[in-house]
């Protein structure tokens, strides 16, 4: 049986009379990128501090490594929260030095294969040492709290992996950076699962989604979706209308209450048949087919059934 680096099991948690997490499996193997989906508030965040210990089960049960959570198997994960987990007052490289210290990778021990890929996932920003060269003039002498919110994130990864974590725990990693960065971050995540680590990734992101090896799709702390990109979309097809007024098709279609969105020349109703498009639209003029939805497509019409 391949060995669970993470589980939770039918874990619930409950704050008062709300619910933010109920009833939710999850797993991650070694190799595997498994990313959690849901709208701000579906306990995305919620199951991962759980997953660490920092917030006590309401019912279920969480396990690291095989164990309940504790600080000796946390020692093994690189968690990088929303709020970055980065001290303030310290430059990048302070941050990194004292992260290795803490978690037993500082000077004359060899974290594993995985410490080449701090430098990676901060290309642009060298950390200067073992890292990399010499960290750029306008920043080498920067707290934290004057960096730009891009720079930051991308020193927070760095420092998650500078342990070399067999497990990594990312909340919305990629939040506030820009394109190019965001390409070499997923180029660090896919090459950390490579080398055998786990990842579990909260992303809003569906082009990040597609790189998951496997997804869970939260909705009002539920879990309404699980499995791999192509089979949560499935079967799932969107109308596509073709209108010369398009912006009188799209009047008609949100007065009908369908929800479409326009993509370059045409409409598209994802959830919807054609027969209802065609009502919503009367004898408004236009032309009408299917396509396989997309992820992004399937994603809201869970989250609104959810």
């Amino acid at each position: 049986m391949p060995e669970v680096l993470a589980e939770a099991t039918n874990v619930s948690r409950v704050f008062g009379r709300f619910t933010a997490v109920d009833g939710v499996d999850l797993a991650v193997g070694p190799g595997e990128v498994v990313g959690l989906l849901g709208a701000n508030g579906a306990g995305k965040t919620t199951l991962i501090r759980m997953l660490l210990g920092l917030l006590p089960v309401s019912a279920g049960t969480v396990r690291l490594f095989g164990q309940p959570p504790s600080r000796a198997s946390r020692r093994r994960v690189g968690y990088l929260p929303q709020g970055l987990g980065l001290y303030d007052d310290l430059t990048i490289a302070e941050n990194l030095a004292f992260s290795r210290a803490v978690f037993g990778g500082g000077r004359g021990q060899d974290p594993g294969p995985l410490r080449r890929y701090a430098g990676m996932a901060v290309r642009d920003l060298p950390l200067g040492g073992a890292a990399g060269p010499a960290l750029p003039r306008r920043y080498a002498a920067v707290p934290v709290r004057d960096l730009p919110l891009g720079v930051a994130r991308r020193a927070g990864f760095a420092q998650v992996l500078a342990h070399a974590p067999e497990l990594l725990l990312l909340d919305e990693p990629t939040s506030g950076v820009d394109p190019l960065a965001r390409a070499r971050l997923w180029e660090t995540i896919s090459q950390t699962a490579a080398d055998g680590a786990g990842v579990i990734v909260t992303t809003h992101n569906m082009e990040e989604a597609e790189e998951c090896t496997r997804l869970v799709v939260l909705a009002g702390g539920r879990e309404v979706a699980a499995g791999r990109a192509a089979q949560i979309t499935g079967q799932a097809r969107t109308a596509v209308v073709w209108a010369a007024d398009w912006a009188a098709a799209l009047r008609r279609l949100e007065a009908a209450g369908l929800r479409a969105v326009l993509a370059g020349p045409v409409l598209r109703v994802p959830g919807r048949t054609v027969a209802e498009v065609t009502a919503a639209l009367d004898d408004l003029p236009a032309e009408l087919s299917t396509e396989p939805a997309t992820l992004e497509e399937r994603f809201f019409e869970l989250v609104a059934a959810g």
